[in-house]
């Protein structure tokens, strides 16, 4: 699901750009509902996904890649899935397959970040394609009218989670954000969507990074060639997985001048 207006300019503001507040839906104990439900469960969710009956498929009617949603039997692990079955090509001037949307969420796994929702390939009327867990209590940024100011008690927890995806997207070479894919559920968790757009061969790095994640910048320096491959291979040829190390080794540099003019306490999130 796209949005035509960019995220990127957008992120950079997030500490003076407010919008309505996040969903309010509470549980019973009126705590903010968490829609992370996959986290510690990702294996069975997967499975969930690629198995569960399909009972109903129906077009969105938003977005450039006019997705589906196929929706499971009432009493599972998730009401739907998105389903994306986009073959490799350009299209709008972008490079797009359903294939970098698996490859993104399974080098997601690698890092331990869990923002991306559990997203497999699965066969819907012949044709094959990425099924990404329909996430829900959610509201993009865009729905929120921009980029939102989390209140007092998860503004860290808030821009933490900002820093960290601005990374993410940087390392995937993701060179289509935009505020219809970023999402917030009532707790405050972002989450994102969408990556058919990413992990090409690009070394462009859409985000202008001002602070990084510490123990996150430690997990991507930690990647290789041979943990890339074993995760995301299937998915991603030889040239997309180099390109994912190139872009690191320019995010290195970049964090590197960052810290040289601003000092690393200000650069870095311990």
């Amino acid at each position: 699901m796209r949005a035509s207006r960019s995220i990127g300019v957008s992120l950079v503001l997030l500490t003076v750009v407010a919008a309505t507040s996040a969903p309010v839906a509470r549980t019973q104990t009126d705590e903010p509902q968490n829609a992370k439900t996959w986290v510690g469960r990702a294996a069975e969710f997967e499975e969930y996904l690629r198995t569960a009956e399909i009972v109903k498929v129906e077009k969105i009617g938003t977005g450039v890649t006019n997705p589906s949603r196929a929706y499971f039997a009432p009493g599972g692990l998730c009401e739907s899935m998105a389903f994306k079955p986009i073959t490799r090509g350009i299209a709008s001037g972008f490079m797009e397959s359903y294939k970098t949307e698996i490859a993104a969420y399974e080098i997601d796994k690698l890092l331990e970040l869990n923002m991306v929702p559990p997203t497999i390939e699965r066969q819907i009327r012949g044709e094959a394609g990425s099924g990404v867990m329909w996430v829900a209590p959610t509201k993009s940024f865009r729905a929120l009218g921009g980029v939102p100011a989390a209140p007092p008690r998860y503004f860290d927890f808030f821009n933490r989670q900002m820093v960290r995806a601005k990374m993410y997207d940087n390392l995937i070479g993701n060179t289509d954000p935009n505020l219809g894919n970023w999402l917030v559920d009532p707790a405050w968790n972002l989450i994102l969507i969408d990556h058919t757009r990413a992990l090409t061969t690009t070394t462009n790095r859409v985000h202008q990074l001002t602070r990084i994640d510490g123990p996150l910048w430690e997990k991507m320096k930690g990647l290789a060639e041979e943990s890339l491959t074993a995760a995301a291979g299937k998915w991603l040829g030889k040239g997309e997985i180099r390109a994912v190390l190139e872009r690191r080794k320019l995010m290195q540099a970049d964090i590197d001048k960052l810290i040289k003019e601003n000092g690393e306490d200000a650069v870095v999130m311990k």
